[in-house]
C-alpha cells in the first residue's frame, strides 16, 4: 500500500509525456468492464499537473470508450514502454473535454515491475492509416480470433470494484501461455508478480471484467468484455508452467477493430521473466 501515491512525480510525468500508447479500463452502462487502447505521437498524454493528465486522443470507431465514459467516470489507466519494459498505472475520475481529450484527475499512482514484458520498439506511425475502421462484433470468438489469442504473448485486463474504481493492468507469457477452450471460454496461469493484487482483488468481488488483444503487424485490437473468476486448483495449474494459480475467462462479447491503432513495432525479444 505504501508504494501507491495520490499525486504524479516528476519522473512519472516525463514517462508519461514519452509514450505513444495507453490502455484505459472502463465501465458501461450494463457495468460491464472494457480494456481500450489510445495511440498518437509522443505527447499523447501530458501531466497538466500533479494530480490530473490529459489524454490527446480519441477512442477508435467502435470502441466503446467513449460511451463508456459518459456512463461511468471511473478508469484505469496503464503506460507501458515495451523497449525498457516499463510501466506505471494511474486509477481515477475521468472526463471528457468539449475538444474530445479525456482528462483524468489521478486517485491512485504507482509504478510495476517489469516482469513478463515482451521488448518492442516503436518505429512510427504508419502513413497508410485507414481513416475508417473495420468493426467486427459478435458474442462468440470466431476461429481466427481464437488462433491471435492462442498465438499471443500479451494483452491487457480491466477490472473494477464497487468502491475501489477501475484499474488497467498487463498480462505477459510466452505465446501459447492463454488458452482457448472453445468459443466463449479462455484461461491463462497467474504468475508471481508484484503482489499488489490489484486484478484478483477485484474479480475476487466482482467478476466482471475486460480484455485487450493487440496486433503489433497489422494494426487491429481485439476487445473482450465477460466475466472472470480465480481457480485454486493447484493440479489444473500445474498443467501451466509457473502458474501459482489461473484465471478463467466467459466472453460475453466480442469486438475487433481492423485499423484500431496505427503504430509501427519491430519485436526486440522475449521477457527473461516467462516460465518455459
Amino acid at each position: 500500500g505504501r508504494s501507491i501515491g495520490t499525486t504524479i512525480p516528476p519522473p512519472a510525468r516525463n514517462f508519461l509525456r514519452s509514450q505513444p500508447l495507453v490502455v484505459v479500463g472502463s465501465v458501461d452502462r450494463e457495468r460491464r468492464v472494457w480494456a481500450s487502447l489510445l495511440t498518437g505521437a509522443p505527447g499523447l498524454v501530458q501531466a497538466v499537473d500533479e494530480n490530473t493528465v490529459r489524454i490527446n486522443a480519441r477512442p477508435a470507431t467502435g470502441d466503446p470508450l467513449g460511451d463508456n465514459l459518459a456512463a461511468n467516470d471511473a478508469v484505469g489507466l496503464i503506460a507501458i514502454e515495451f523497449a525498457t519494459r516499463r510501466r506505471m498505472r494511474l486509477n481515477g475520475k475521468a472526463e471528457v473535454r468539449e475538444d474530445g481529450a479525456i482528462t483524468i484527475h489521478a486517485q491512485q499512482v504507482y509504478s510495476n515491475c517489469q516482469k513478463y514484458i515482451q521488448a518492442r520498439r516503436w518505429r512510427g506511425q504508419s502513413p497508410e492509416t485507414d481513416s475508417s475502421p473495420a468493426v467486427r462484433r459478435q458474442s462468440i470468438l470466431a476461429q481466427d480470433q481464437q488462433r491471435w489469442i492462442c498465438e499471443a504473448d500479451t494483452f491487457f485486463i480491466a477490472s473494477h470494484h464497487p468502491e475501489g474504481g477501475t484499474d488497467a493492468s498487463h498480462r505477459g507469457g510466452l505465446p501459447g501461455f492463454v488458452r482457448v477452450l472453445n468459443d466463449h471460454r479462455l484461461v491463462w496461469p497467474d504468475y508471481f508478480g508484484n503482489t499488489m493484487f490489484q486484478t484478483l482483488g477485484n474479480i475476487s468481488v466482482n467478476p466482471q471484467a475486460g480484455l485487450l488483444f493487440i496486433d503489433f503487424v497489422r494494426g487491429r485490437t481485439l476487445q473482450l468484455t465477460g466475466r472472470a473468476r480465480i481457480l485454486w486448483d493447484q493440479e489444473r495449474a500445474a498443467e501451466f508452467p509457473g502458474a501459482e494459480r489461473l484465471v478463467e475467462f466467459d466472453v460475453d462479447e466480442v469486438v475487433e477493430i481492423a485499423g484500431g491503432h496505427s503504430l509501427e513495432w519491430r519485436f526486440l525479444d522475449y521477457s527473461p521473466e516467462n516460465p518455459a
